[in-house]
This record gives C-alpha cells, sequence and structure tokens, in this order.
C-alpha cells in the first residue's frame, strides 16, 4: 500500500473520541475479564492439560480431537477466546489511529492491551509445558489483573473530549480521600496476591496431577485475609469522607461501586472457605477479583485525576478539596 493511500484512510478514522472508541474500550474491559472467568472455568473443570501441548493442541493437532473429550473442548475454547482478544484490541488500536498524536494516552494503553495479548499466551504456554505449575499460573492471574486495570484506565479515558482531556483540573478528592483510595489500591493489589498464593496450596490445580505450592492453606488464607479486613475498614471510610465532603457525584457513584464490590467479594470469599472451595464459588470469586481491580482503579481514576471530569464545563474548575 502506497504512502498516500495509507494517509486517505488513517484520514477516515475518528479524530476525537466518538460512540464506536467507547464502546470498543468497554469491549477490552469486559472481554479482559471473560477471559479470566473461562481460564478459571479451565482450572476448575480440571481441563489444564485438556490441550496437553502448547502453541498446538497435541502433537499432531493444532485443534482439539475427540478422543481428548470434555478437558479439550474447555481448555481449546478458552485459547480460541484470545482470537476474539486480539480483534477487539486491533480495532480499538485502528479507532484512535487517527488521533494517535492528540490523545497518545488512549494509543498507548491501546498499544499496551494489545501487547498484552501474545504475553499472556506465551505465559500459558509456559504454564502448560511446566505442568500447571502454580507459581507460573498464579503469574498468568496476575498478568490478566494488569490488563483489567489498563482497560479499566482506557475505558475512563475513553470518556473524555479532546477538549476535557486537555483542559487542566483540580483533583476531584481531597489529599485525606486521595490517600484512601491509593490505600485500597495497594490493600487490593496485596490481597490479590495473596489470593493467587492461597489457590496455589489449595485443591483446583487444573489437573489431577498438577503440583501445588506446598505452603499450608490455612496459614495463607488467614494472611490473605488481613488485607481484607483493611480493605474493607479503607473503603468504608471513603464513602463517609465522601458523603460528608463536597466531592464529584461521579467519584460517590465510584465509592459506592467499590463498596459493593468489596463486600461481595467478602462474603463470597468467606464462604467458599467455610464450605471448602465448591467450584462454583471460586469461579464466583475470580470474577469477583476481576470486578475488584476494576472497581478499585476507577474509584482512584476518578478521584485522583487532573483532567476534567465527563459532565464539567471545560472552562472552569471543579473546587471540591475538602477544607
Amino acid at each position: 500500500m502506497t504512502l498516500p493511500a495509507l494517509s486517505r484512510i488513517t484520514g477516515r478514522l475518528p479524530r476525537t473520541t466518538t460512540p464506536v472508541v467507547r464502546r470498543l474500550a468497554i469491549a477490552s474491559l469486559v472481554s479482559q475479564i471473560a477471559i479470566v472467568v473461562t481460564g478459571g472455568a479451565v482450572r476448575l473443570t480440571a481441563s489444564g492439560l485438556g490441550c496437553p501441548e502448547w502453541p498446538r493442541c497435541t502433537p499432531d493437532s493444532i485443534v482439539t480431537t475427540p478422543e481428548m473429550g470434555f478437558h479439550g473442548v474447555i481448555e481449546f475454547g478458552n485459547r480460541l477466546l484470545t482470537f476474539v482478544l486480539v480483534l477487539i484490541a486491533v480495532a480499538m488500536i485502528v479507532s484512535v489511529l487517527g488521533m494517535r498524536r492528540e490523545r497518545r494516552d488512549l494509543f498507548r494503553l491501546s498499544i499496551g492491551l494489545f501487547l498484552g495479548i501474545p504475553a499472556q499466551a506465551v505465559i500459558g504456554g509456559i504454564t502448560v509445558w511446566t505442568g500447571l505449575n502454580p507459581w507460573i499460573v498464579g503469574l498468568h492471574f496476575l498478568v490478566s489483573m494488569i490488563l483489567v486495570a489498563l482497560a479499566t484506565v482506557l475505558v475512563n479515558r475513553a470518556r473524555l473530549s479532546a477538549e476535557q482531556y486537555r483542559a487542566e483540573r483540580s483533583p476531584a478528592a481531597s489529599p485525606l480521600l486521595r490517600q484512601l483510595l491509593a490505600t485500597a489500591t495497594v490493600l487490593t493489589s496485596i490481597a490479590v496476591v495473596l489470593g493467587v498464593i492461597v489457590t496455589g496450596s489449595g485443591p483446583h490445580a487444573g489437573d489431577h496431577g498438577a503440583a501445588r505450592n506446598g505452603l499450608d492453606p490455612d496459614l495463607v488464607t488467614r494472611l490473605h485475609a488481613l488485607p481484607v479486613y483493611l480493605l474493607v475498614a479503607t473503603v468504608s471510610l471513603a464513602v463517609v469522607v465522601a458523603y460528608r465532603s463536597p466531592v464529584h457525584a461521579k467519584l460517590r457513584k465510584a465509592l459506592a461501586i467499590l463498596a459493593a464490590v468489596v463486600l461481595v467479594q467478602g462474603a463470597i470469599g468467606y464462604t467458599q472457605h467455610f464450605l471448602h472451595l465448591p467450584i462454583a464459588l471460586v469461579a464466583l470469586h475470580m470474577l469477583g477479583a476481576s470486578l475488584l481491580v476494576a472497581a478499585v482503579i476507577h474509584a482512584q481514576y476518578t478521584g485522583t485525576t487532573r483532567k476534567a471530569l465527563p459532565g464539567t464545563h471545560s472552562g472552569a474548575r471543579v473546587r471540591q478539596a475538602v477544607s
């Protein structure tokens, strides 16, 4: 393709955020969460080695074979979802290509999400090669959480018009509230990492012959619960501060969503522990982890960004700090 022809094509691309750009950003987030859930289904149905080879499914076949049965279908289905993520990521990059200079934030986030997909594929391959080593499986999940966080920021950034993006704003939250939001993000990160370690010590290995990390499940579960307690307290305090202060309504809404996710996720975690980890609750807990990461990143972004929030006029400052 000649350079003039390429210029004509890029010239037809959006120069500012459009409904299509925003929908693709949301699709990016939804797909990143969806592959966490399907990956959980692979592990919880003991289908982690349903395709015992990588990148092929078997030494002689790229796709699953009838002899591999249910486990092969589950594992190969999860691999196929990767191509859906690729299509969404490519479409996202194309949608912001025309504004790559004006909206470098959107372009860089789109590229980051795209590069995360092959990185995850390679980690998934190493997981298969190592017979579902629990530390590699845990790394696979943690990278997914990073991609969920990036997609959440992308959704928030895609809501801003070019004028709102360029306009400098006062922080949407007071210093105290920003500290609480930062603390909540750190505690969420610690809880997720410890949750991965708990998973590596538990019974759902992804295959009946897969190794465990050798740690005491009861001990690491208690360690995992500690940052959860602190997270509940931190988010509760943040909600009280937000509702007693003149902050933006969008921040209050973000904190309310975060509080709801924290409480539901905590309830699921305790219930699954005392019921000895039933598969359905473990799957919900994995979904909850993704939603928790998205919720805390959304709340922190809403409360700490200096860019204009949607719904405000681009020329006026939003003075919401608490004296």
